[in-house]
């Protein structure tokens, strides 16, 4: 192309990378922390009662069933609540709402890289504030005066967590707005969507990709004031969540005891793989997710990393500051956790 036509943040955006989805094999995949367990089997039979005539229509553009099932759970007014594709779009959203060209959004590090690529996409500046040694955010955090800061709880990919008194405070003390992404908060004893209630300027992420088994259907909800509901609703996609993804998501909100009992299971399993990887010579960081943090210093991470996905076993390798020696592990079945192991205890 003889002419650069695209605008100069743009042209120099590196661009995201999702961690891999192998397009052929058999892999044990334990590198996106999806689910290891399937949705429960009536979310499953209503997807595929709606694939019908209906199709050609389209579907509600405020996702009412979904929204109406949210409030009842939570407590919440309906005017508090949108629902987008998946978090990331309500991420997104939010980036384009709160932080224009050269303002300030700030973010611990490490933290969930797509944060950066959505900061960049709008020119902004992104602020880091470094985690301590065990991952722990700074008092300084966030600042007063950023337009947006940015925390996901738990973290990713360190896996640890704050109690809603933290996020409270946190809230207080920023004038800008303050977005907790509580992603994997269904596998943690944290959450502070009742907060919403205190500050005017939180919102509060959540995902049915992980604790609902619902990863492929992209189902994200956003929680906060009404005047900060109402403002990301003028900036979302209209339809932007497909018939079958409301359908399979009131279901799954009819049915909270599934999810809940499959919580359970990865929750004592991924206690099960942090011991394991303790005796291996792992260093690893408690877990409030459905994965884990490990640090090995020999052999090197990316080595590891390396072998175990020539042995058909995917995790996830970041090749960042702090975590160069650090491997992020999914939960994954019993079954699949100890083949991992195996695997591991023959390579170290």
């Amino acid at each position: 192309m003889s002419k650069d036509l695209f605008l100069p943040h743009i042209r120099n955006i590196e661009g995201y990378i999702p961690g891999e989805q192998p397009r052929a094999g058999e892999y044990i995949k334990l590198n996106t922390n999806e689910n290891p367990y399937p949705p429960s089997p009536n979310v499953i039979v209503a997807v595929r009662n709606a694939c019908n005539s209906q199709l050609r229509r389209y579907p509600d553009p405020d996702a009412y069933s979904v929204v109406v099932r949210l409030s009842k759970l939570f407590g919440i007014s309906e005017n508090q609540i949108v629902v987008g594709n998946g978090s990331d779009e309500l991420l997104n959203v939010a980036l384009r709402c709160f932080a224009g060209t050269g303002q300030r959004v700030a973010l611990p590090f490490p933290t969930y890289p797509y944060y950066q690529k959505l900061i960049e996409l709008q020119n902004a500046v992104a602020q880091r504030f470094d985690l301590d040694e065990n991952f722990s955010i700074p008092e300084d955090f966030p600042p007063t005066d950023a337009n947006l800061s940015l925390l996901a709880n738990p973290n990713s990919p360190t896996g640890t967590a704050i109690d809603s008194r933290s996020v409270g405070r946190m809230a207080t003390q920023t004038q800008g707005v303050l977005l907790v992404d509580e992603a994997y908060v269904d596998f943690s004893d944290v959450g502070c969507i009742d907060l919403i209630e205190h500050h005017s300027n939180l919102l509060v992420l959540r995902t049915m990709s992980k604790s609902f088994s619902l990863a492929a259907m992209r189902i994200g909800f956003c929680f906060g004031h009404p005047d900060l509901i109402s403002g990301l609703r003028k900036v979302i996609d209209h339809y932007n969540v497909n018939a079958l993804s409301q359908i399979a998501a009131s279901t799954a909100l009819d049915e909270i005891d599934y999810m809940k009992s499959n919580v359970v299971r990865i929750r004592a399993t991924r206690e099960r793989l942090e011991k394991a990887l303790k005796a291996l010579g792992f260093y690893v960081w408690d877990s409030n997710a459905n994965f884990v943090l490990a640090r090995i210093e020999s052999p090197p991470a990316a080595e590891l990393h390396r072998i175990l996905k020539e042995r058909c076993i995917l995790v996830r390798y970041f090749n960042e500051v702090r975590l160069e020696n650090c491997l992020r592990i999914s939960v994954g079945t019993d079954i699949e956790n100890d083949r991992l192991i195996k695997e591991l205890t023959d390579i170290i």
